[in-house]
């Protein structure tokens, strides 16, 4: 008998070994090796930037200037490109890839994104809008085989890389049927941001879909779900195939990819020290896409030119933004103290009107890791600031002006200074 129940644990710990070793083993694989780097030469600057106003700043000033700022702040790590005049004129990184190691940032490092991921996702369903393959105002509903509130992952289909989906909390609630395209990218759907930073940790509607703005990651990933299911073709292949080829963004992807290893900095708290990096094979239209300035540098001088009917549809306002910021209780509360420069957002940018013409912008925030965008179409200048430190956010408004000349930017709205 003994000898028996020896035999039987000998058996299933064998199996438990093979099915882990099995495991192990499809995590390893199911890694993505599509993206190749190759080494990016640093980019010469020109002598002097050409900025909105018509004054002009000397790039070693700037070099010098930008420093001071970073010093003063505490900020660790910090890249920044600048269009001029429809012209790439400066690109250039600061301070640390990895603090702790000593290494610099340089040409072609791989930055999480955060979501700077949410406008790549916004065009890519604008194109596949002009090509009749969703529409923009259909409910999202009629996409679906089954009702929205009945799709829910399982752990076993988690476990082998399905995106995480649970749509069930919205049963009681059928005002869901109203939810568009539209509203997920313009972020009106009523959604919350995310669910886990509700007070129930629920998924619910805060207001009627359509009626106002509030900032919606899980409005994100409900068109990215919807857009999957319809389409047959993950976020990835859609990426690849609408925006990173097209757009030459070879370094860029929704999922970590084996070539990133040695060359991702990693992000830094407010006093210096490092911070994990977000890995994940599960494509997140609302936040994993990771990249390199140059990568997004590319993106944004596209949609600067305005030269495709998708750049003018997700750089057009679509609702106007009533609240007193983006986030926190000021986000339901409402103000006329953005009408002068006619705040509003797109479809993935927000926007705003100064007298050098509308701006198109979009922010990126996760522990560690914040970054800028903003461009003007009118004028072709534009400014892509990424940074893997916990602090830029602090000189983001002195850095959009030094670049371009600009005093617009709706910096308490955003959370980047004080009410005044």
């Amino acid at each position: 008998m003994a000898r028996r129940i020896f035999r039987w644990i000998l058996y299933v710990v064998g199996c438990l070994i093979v099915l882990v070793g099995a495991f192990a083993s499809y995590l390893y694989f199911s890694v993505d090796d599509r993206v190749e780097l190759s080494n990016t030469p640093p980019f010469k600057n020109d002598a002097e930037i050409l900025r909105l106003d018509g004054t002009f700043i000397r790039a070693e000033s700037l070099n010098k200037l930008v420093t001071g700022l970073m010093a003063n702040a505490n900020v660790h790590g910090l890249a920044i490109a600048v269009i001029s005049n429809d012209q790439l004129v400066y690109q250039n990184y600061f301070g640390f890839k990895n603090k702790d190691k000593g290494t610099l940032l340089s040409p072609g490092t791989i930055f999480y994104g955060a979501s700077l991921s949410k406008p790549v996702f916004s065009d890519i369903v604008a194109q596949l809008a002009e090509q009749e393959l969703i529409h923009l105002d259909t409910p999202l509903f009629r996409y679906l085989e089954r009702p929205l509130h009945t799709y829910k992952t399982n752990l076993w289909q988690e476990l082998f890389s399905k995106r995480y989906h649970d749509y069930s909390d919205l049963k009681p609630d059928r005002r869901y049927m109203k939810i568009t395209a539209r509203m997920c990218l313009d972020h009106s759907t009523g959604l919350p941001n995310w669910r886990w930073l509700e007070p129930d940790g629920k998924l619910k509607l805060l207001f009627d879909p359509g009626t106002r703005y509030r900032y919606s990651g899980e409005g994100m990933a409900l068109l990215q779900f919807v857009v999957e299911e319809a389409t047959g073709r993950s976020l990835e292949e859609l990426a690849k195939a609408h925006v990173f080829d097209p757009f030459g963004m070879p370094s860029t992807s929704y999922r970590w990819q084996r070539a990133y290893e040695d060359h991702y900095c990693v992000g830094h708290t407010s006093e210096g020290g490092t911070l994990g990096i977000p890995k994940t094979n599960n494509a997140n239209a609302a936040g994993s896409m990771s990249t390199t300035l140059e990568d997004y540098t590319q993106f944004i001088h596209a949609i600067l030119k305005q030269e495709e009917t998708d750049f003018v549809e997700i750089t057009s306002p679509q609702i106007q933004i009533k609240s007193k910021q983006q986030f926190g209780p000021n986000s339901m509360v409402d103000t006329n103290a953005n009408d002068s420069i006619r705040l509003s957002y797109g479809l993935g940018f927000g926007l705003y009107f100064t007298p050098y013409g509308k701006a198109f912008f979009k922010e990126g925030h996760l522990d560690g890791w914040q970054h800028y965008s903003v461009g003007f179409p009118e004028r072709r200048t534009a400014v892509i600031l990424m940074s893997n430190s916990e602090n830029a956010e602090s000189i983001f408004t002195e850095l959009i002006e030094l670049t371009t000349g600009n005093k617009y930017t709706p910096a308490f709205w955003e959370g980047y200074e004080a009410e005044k």
